[in-house]
């Protein structure tokens, strides 16, 4: 699939998030080893240690159907260039053997390794 497919796909769904208090949208994009994509979007709490990452909605979303295998994840925010994970979402990734996240700058795809991002994850 295309990057560009994959970013308008969590480009899209960026525009559900639940953000009452940080005002910071961001949708992600899973794209599965079969090919199937599965998108989620950040929603907050009050409670903020509640709030959930649009990296992990999307791979949760992936899991309940089914799907364990993730090749990439683009991940996009209108309040950010170049919106990477946090280091919660980076560490969910590696479990999941994800290789390459997506981002946008400047309306271009910019392609990470995720050892790159996280070098040094937990391994089992």
């Amino acid at each position: 699939m295309d990057y560009r497919e994959l970013l308008a796909k969590a480009k899209e769904v960026s525009q559900n998030a639940y953000v009452p208090y940080s005002k910071f949208k961001v949708g992600a994009c899973v794209l599965t080893e079969d090919g199937s994509t599965f998108c989620g979007c950040n929603f907050e709490n009050v409670s903020y240690g509640l709030t959930i990452c649009a990296e992990r909605n999307a791979i949760g979303t992936a899991i309940a159907n089914g799907q364990t295998k993730i090749q990439a994840i683009a991940i996009y925010s209108p309040n950010e260039d170049n919106c990477v994970p946090c280091g919660a979402c980076r560490q969910v990734l590696a479990e999941f053997k994800c290789d390459e996240v997506i981002t946008e700058v400047k309306g271009e795809p910019k392609v990470y390794k995720l050892n790159y991002l996280i070098p040094e994850s937990f391994q089992f």
